[in-house]
C-alpha cells in the first residue's frame, strides 16, 4: 500500500502516465490498475512486457524487477524447452498472448523491455501484423 501511496505523491506532483516494472502475469498489471484507481491516480498507465530469451534471463529479471511473479504454467513451459531456441519461442508466444489480451482491455500503452535483443520485440511485431515502422504511429506500443 506505501508504494500506491508513493506514486499518488509523484502524480499529484506532476506525473503525467505510469510505466510499470515488466509483468509475466496480466492479472498482476490489472490489479494494480484497479489499486491505482482505487488511491485515485488517473493518469496512464503503460504495461512492461519483456519477452522471455532464455531461463537465466528469466530468472536474472525477476529479481531484478523485485520479484516479478512467475506463473507456474509459463514456468512449466520454459523448463520443458529443450534449449534457448525453444525458450525464446515461448517467451515470444506468451508475450505475444499478454499483448494481445492488454489491448483487449484497452491498455493505456505497452513499453518492451528489450535490454538490447530486439529480435524477440520483432518478432511480436510480426505476429500483430506490424512492421517496426508502423509501430511508431501507435501510441499502443513503444520498445527501448
Amino acid at each position: 500500500m506505501q508504494e500506491i501511496d508513493y506514486l499518488k505523491a509523484k502524480v499529484d506532483a506532476g506525473a503525467d502516465c505510469i510505466f510499470t516494472q515488466l509483468f509475466f502475469d496480466n492479472r498482476d498489471f490489472y490489479d494494480f490498475c484497479e489499486r491505482c484507481e482505487i488511491a485515485g491516480i488517473n493518469v496512464p498507465i503503460v504495461a512492461g512486457i519483456m519477452p522471455i530469451t532464455s531461463l537465466r534471463g528469466m530468472k536474472r529479471m525477476s529479481e531484478l524487477a523485485l520479484g516479478a511473479r512467475i506463473p507456474a504454467k509459463l514456468l512449466r513451459a520454459v523448463l520443458r524447452a529443450p534449449d534457448d531456441a525453444s525458450v525464446e519461442k515461448v517467451g515470444i508466444h506468451w508475450a505475444t498472448a499478454q499483448v494481445f489480451d492488454l489491448y483487449d482491455h484497452n491498455v493505456s500503452g505497452i513499453h518492451f523491455y528489450t535490454l538490447n535483443h530486439s529480435k524477440a520485440t520483432l518478432k511480436i511485431y510480426e505476429t500483430l501484423g506490424m512492421s517496426l515502422g508502423e509501430v511508431w504511429d501507435i501510441p499502443l506500443l513503444h520498445a527501448k
